[in-house]
């Protein structure tokens, strides 16, 4: 990890996500699996075929490690923050959607004093 801080607050490590997803790339491959994690979410119990709630996990992670081990090359936050990774990845889902993602970013590596290597 690039920041050993450690992080007690969701808005506080927020920053520290973007930065360890600066790579337009590995955020498409998250925007992706968070996509269809929604959609398995909401099919399931109106289709009332339950088993789609176990694609959740491997959609979710899949996409997302495959955007980290092989485009962005670094560990996902997940290991060390679970839940505000989990948290982070909708909110950045949200981002995305409505076109605020490369501010955020940006405002982020700033906020950190970090410089984005893909930009």
């Amino acid at each position: 990890m690039k920041n050993e801080q450690r992080y007690t607050k969701f808005w506080d490590f927020y920053p520290y996500y973007l930065t360890e997803h600066a790579r337009p790339a590995n955020r498409a491959m998250h925007f992706i699996g968070t996509a269809l994690v929604i959609v398995c979410a909401v099919l399931a119990p109106v289709l009332q075929r339950y088993y789609l709630l176990l694609l959740i996990p491997l959609l979710g992670y899949g996409f997302a490690w495959i955007g980290h081990f092989f485009l962005e090359r670094n560990k996902p936050a997940t290991f060390q923050y679970p839940l505000y990774s989990l948290g982070s990845d909708f909110v950045m889902f949200w981002h995305i959607l409505t076109g605020q993602i490369t501010d955020k970013v940006r405002e982020a590596h700033r906020k950190l004093g970090i410089t984005n290597p893909w930009e």
